[in-house]
């Protein structure tokens, strides 16, 4: 079993930057391809951005493309996505889950852990 805790939400202005972090606990993390994902008020949660669990390849979501980089430190167990030029519509509670699926087209798939997610909130 995985145990996920994000960190790294804040409240910040529109064109700022965040970098949230994911970290695990268990021996097994490494065998995980670990994906963020998000969650805004009233919306259904979405992926933001998947890892592959050798750190080379990744996926990002059309909104993410050049804004958002994602990365792992295997020997911390920790993922990492750094978030720039934010705008309110990111406003949401971004969350980090395992996936035993990663496609470089679609991400990660078939969630096995989910952590309890970070509040990143966007607003002058």
């Amino acid at each position: 079993q995985v145990q996920l805790v994000e960190s790294g939400g804040n409240l910040v202005h529109p064109g700022g930057s965040l970098t949230l972090s994911c970290t695990g606990s268990g021996s097994t993390w490494s065998y995980y391809h670990i994906g963020w994902f998000r969650q805004a008020p009233g919306k259904e949660r979405e992926g933001v951005s998947c890892i592959n669990l050798k750190a080379d390849q990744t996926w990002y979501r059309d909104f993410a493309k050049g804004r958002f980089t994602i990365s792992r430190d295997n020997a911390k167990n920790t993922v990492f996505l750094e978030m720039n030029s934010l705008k309110p519509e990111d406003t949401a509670v971004y969350y980090c889950a395992t996936s035993r699926n990663f496609h470089y087209a679609t991400g990660c798939s078939e969630v096995d852990y989910w952590g309890n997610g970070t509040l990143v909130t966007v607003s002058l």
